[in-house]
């Protein structure tokens, strides 16, 4: 079992990208088979329905919910606006007649004798997806979305946070090695995604949220100061949701790990191109990872250029690995040994492990080999 194979993160200067563009609910798809779209491009539409809201018309007339419908002045299917009367009493004479008037603006739905009530269901929440990346519907999820295909450079990071954005790639230091400071940000790089070394600071994060930084792509952070930037701990439920003005795409893990070589050159041949970026981020069962994705603009624009074969990576001692669950989180090491009994771990199953040595302090662990992804380049 020493050659089991071993998920790496893809950094690829071109390689074939296939994306899922799926809405939430059931709705309706814009786009067919075969279409080229752009990032902007809207492929999908759907509608949430609005809230119901009750118009207790019984008791703000004071009348029984048996008497309600003879005194409506609207129907199910009627519009009707804030403010307007729903339902007015006969008075005596014609006088000292009680109205009712609607709390919310929509559209009539629900009339009941036995509440005596009226539901006014609110204006739907529209909901689009768009194509996020250039590239070719291949496939049409019937009332879902759509499957594109493109081609192009793919970095994927260990970690991120925030949702999908486009922005120009701006490289902010000069080697792998060096950090992100924030006298380095400027309102230069506002709408631009940034890629520097080794550590992003809490004050970097902060001033590049403050001047409009569209994205970060960066080797790593100290833990405390993201969670001093968001206001919480993260937690082990997919990230991407969170309501922040950037996106932040660490590709070593937690603390100061410079960028591997080959993903900050990769990066750096991208300067001035405009790029995708998202850092949602899954690390349980259905991985996701955070990614930067610079896919060809037209559907012509990487002529015969074959894409990259990634290669199928194994587990042996010298292997260059990243550890992808706590305790251990983020950091990296090297195989020392693939111990071939079973052992069995915290949570009671028996899992084949490999014993490794930590880069940063030199200590032997034991983890387990799914809780492992190789490093390359």
């Amino acid at each position: 079992m020493s050659g089991a194979y071993t998920p790496g993160l893809t950094v690829s200067a071109r390689t074939t990208i296939i994306k899922t563009r799926r809405l939430p609910l059931k709705g309706t798809v814009l786009s067919t088979t075969g279409t080229w779209v752009t990032p902007s491009d809207k492929v999908a539409r759907a509608e949430l329905p609005g809230i119901m809201q009750p118009i207790k018309v019984a008791s703000k007339l004071g009348i029984e919910p048996s008497e309600v419908p003879a005194l409506l002045t609207v129907k199910v299917g009627d519009k009707v606006n804030r403010g307007d009367i729903v339902a007015i009493t006969k008075g005596m004479w014609g006088l000292f007649k009680s109205e009712c008037k609607s709390t919310t603006t929509g559209t009539v739905e629900l009339i009941s004798n036995i509440t005596g009530n009226v539901g006014i269901r609110e204006a739907p929440t529209p909901i689009e997806v768009d194509a996020y990346i250039p590239g070719k519907i291949i496939e049409v999820l019937d009332g879902e979305g759509v499957v594109i295909e493109a081609h192009g450079a793919l970095i994927q990071g260990i970690f991120g946070i925030g949702g999908e954005r486009r922005g120009e790639i701006m490289m902010i230091t000069a080697g792998p090695d060096d950090p992100i400071t924030a006298d380095m940000i400027t309102s230069a790089h506002a709408g631009k995604i940034i890629v520097g070394g080794s550590n992003l600071s809490g004050d970097a994060l902060r001033k590049a949220h403050e001047l409009g930084v569209t994205g970060i792509v960066v080797g790593g952070i100290i833990d405390k100061d993201l969670i001093d930037y968001l206001g919480y701990d993260i937690g082990v439920a997919i990230t991407g949701h969170e309501d922040i003005p950037l996106t932040l795409v660490l590709t070593e893990g937690f603390g100061t790990i410079a960028m591997a070589g080959r993903t900050f050159n990769l990066l750096k041949s991208l300067t001035g191109k405009i790029a995708s970026i998202c850092g949602a981020t899954q690390i349980r069962a259905g991985v996701i990872r955070p990614e930067v994705i610079v896919a060809d603009d037209t559907e012509n624009a990487g002529g015969t250029a074959a894409d990259e074969v990634v290669p199928s990576f194994s587990l042996e001692p010298g292997t260059n690995i990243r550890i992808i669950r706590e305790p251990y989180f983020g950091l990296l090491a090297t195989v020392t040994a693939l111990p071939h009994h079973l052992v069995v771990v915290g949570s009671g199953a028996e899992v084949r492990v490999l014993e490794a040595k930590l880069n940063t302090t030199g200590d032997i662990v034991t983890v387990p080999r799914a809780n492992v992804e190789i490093v390359a380049g």
